[in-house]
């Protein structure tokens, strides 16, 4: 017996024996999703509060592991046809969800074809513009959207005589020198590597990763982050592992606890660590922008968005998809992503939600919580900074992990480690293009 037969009949049957003979069938959607923990919470309430505002439908959130295995367990259920209706996919899963013909429902049409409202103008530019065509069709609905900052320990600073926070590049070292004089075990550390030092490194300093703007123009593109810049920037964080200015702590987000507990005073991660520092940290802490290479860039350029979409898969029944519109438009209302945003420090991904938080007075009483909706909306994307769309780029982006760590236990040099990175990751895009074309 289905799940559904197994919610369903009981009604049923209860309907039947109080009399009332009727019972309507509530159609149940799918909903794959990556997050864990208090944000799994948040999720199965944005569900919970919207299944209580109609009786049609049912949205049922299912936590598939993380990004990654979310991603290959939608795809491996759609070619078996047990998929769901919707299926949260990180960023760099974007140009795969593009190329799986028949599979995606663009979430644009599909609102269109529900008879769903839909105004693509309140959503923010920066969050917006990754997930369009060439010719501004949106594939998939915001939901979960980032961007790193720069974490950090304001009781530490002031212990080390850090008179302001750093901005800079060079600042960062001189803080970092500071911090480990006082008694800290290093300066700072950061997580999601890839994407913060390479991916949004590169965009803060407005020079390219690949060709073809990025993969955005074509899937006939190239690596080009082996430049010498982002080759000079890992030479520093090589040579500052050895004063403890830098430690590494793992990828993702394993070196959170190296800053909640107080051991390294500054950390680069994704604004949506606000909730866990906020609940783990026992000092005062702020977020501020990236630091920058003055000699690089007068001013940095805008950051790059993370997070993830959430895309709506082909092969239900039409009305089922009327459920799906009305849970986009009530998951993008001002109220629901004003709250979300504030309990998580994911953006906002429209203005009105924006322009709610502000309202309720959020970034009065908590300072510093809008730092990366400015950094998105810094300056007007370029080609460089409007974000990346590389084929492969999940398996790409292991690549770059791995070279990055086989430079920070001396294995390779910097060069050498960025070198082989793009050599790899080249090998991949080809392999995404010839099975992909332009």
């Amino acid at each position: 017996m289905s799940i559904f037969k197994k919610l369903v009949l009981p009604a049923a049957l209860a309907a039947f024996m109080s009399g009332t003979g009727v019972a309507s069938a509530v159609t149940e959607i799918q909903w794959w999703h990556a997050m864990g923990g208090t944000n799994g919470e948040r999720v199965n309430k944005i569900a919970e509060d919207f299944n209580a505002t109609q009786s049609d439908f049912k949205v049922v959130p299912t936590f598939k592991g993380n990004y990654t295995e979310t991603m290959t367990a939608a795809i491996a259920a759609f070619r078996a046809k047990k998929h769901p209706h919707i299926v949260q996919v990180f960023e760099v899963g974007t140009a795969t969800m593009m190329a799986a013909k028949g599979a995606v429902y663009p979430v644009e049409q599909m609102m269109n074809d529900a008879g769903e409202p839909f105004d693509k103008s309140v959503y923010l530019p920066a969050v917006i513009s990754y997930y369009q065509t060439s010719d501004g069709q949106l594939l998939s609905m915001p939901f979960n959207s980032s961007t790193p900052v720069l974490w950090y320990n304001k009781d530490a600073l002031d212990k080390a005589g850090v008179a302001k926070v750093p901005e800079t590049w060079p600042e960062m070292k001189a803080a970092s020198e500071k911090l480990v004089a006082a008694g800290y075990k290093c300066g700072f550390s950061f997580g999601w590597q890839s994407w913060v030092m390479v991916e949004n490194f590169s965009a803060w300093h407005n020079i390219p990763m690949g060709t073809e703007e990025n993969g955005f123009k074509s899937t006939k593109t190239d690596f080009e982050f082996n430049n010498d810049t982002v080759k000079a920037h890992m030479k520093n964080l090589q040579d500052w592992q050895k004063g403890n200015l830098f430690i590494y702590g793992g990828r993702r987000g394993d070196s959170l606890p190296m800053f909640t507990n107080g051991e390294c005073g500054m950390w680069m991660n994704s604004s949506a660590y606000y909730g866990s520092i906020k609940s783990q940290a026992k000092f005062n802490f702020g977020q501020s922008m990236m630091p920058y290479y003055p000699n690089v860039i007068d001013k940095p350029q805008n950051s790059i968005i993370g997070g993830a979409t959430l895309w709506v898969l082909r092969g239900k029944p039409d009305e089922e998809y009327k459920g799906v519109a009305k849970f986009m438009t009530y998951l993008s209302s001002p109220e629901v992503q004003a709250w979300w945003h504030q309990e998580t420090g994911y953006v906002p991904i429209t203005t009105p939600a924006y322009e709610l938080s502000k309202k309720q007075g959020f970034y009065d009483s908590n300072p510093g919580t809008d730092t990366a909706i400015k950094q998105l909306s810094l300056n007007t994307p370029t080609p460089n900074s409007r974000g990346i769309r590389f084929g492969n780029f999940v398996q790409i982006r292991d690549i770059i992990n791995e070279e990055m760590e086989a430079i920070w236990s001396g294995a390779k040099t910097p060069a050498q480690g960025m070198d082989d990175a793009v050599k790899r990751g080249d090998v991949l895009l080809r392999k995404f293009e010839e099975a992909n074309g332009s």
